[in-house]
């Protein structure tokens, strides 16, 4: 009988908890720029990571933004939050 390999997941988010993704955003970035990358009122207003689990747990599309941020800053990619807004010159 041969031994059986391990299944591995090509899911980037297999394994991870929506609390560890969570508080490594809030390192990387802290609050304010949460706040200001992805805007959810959770991450301006008197934040914290139980009440942000809390919100993002019970909703769907703001749980989908962190974690497609989350994603973004794992392959180091220009997330569009992140390009500065140039003024454009009026001739």
């Amino acid at each position: 009988m041969t031994p059986s390999t391990p299944h591995v997941s090509k899911d980037p988010l297999h394994g991870k908890t929506l609390q560890a993704i969570l508080e490594f955003l809030v390192e990387t970035y802290g609050w304010e720029d949460m706040g200001r990358r992805i805007k959810i009122k959770c991450f301006t207003t008197d934040p914290s990571i139980k009440s942000s689990l809390t919100f993002l747990r019970k909703t769907p599309w703001a749980r989908q933004k962190v974690e497609m941020y989350y994603l973004a800053t794992l392959k180091n990619e220009t997330h569009p939050l992140d390009v500065p807004t140039v003024p454009m010159e009026l001739d």
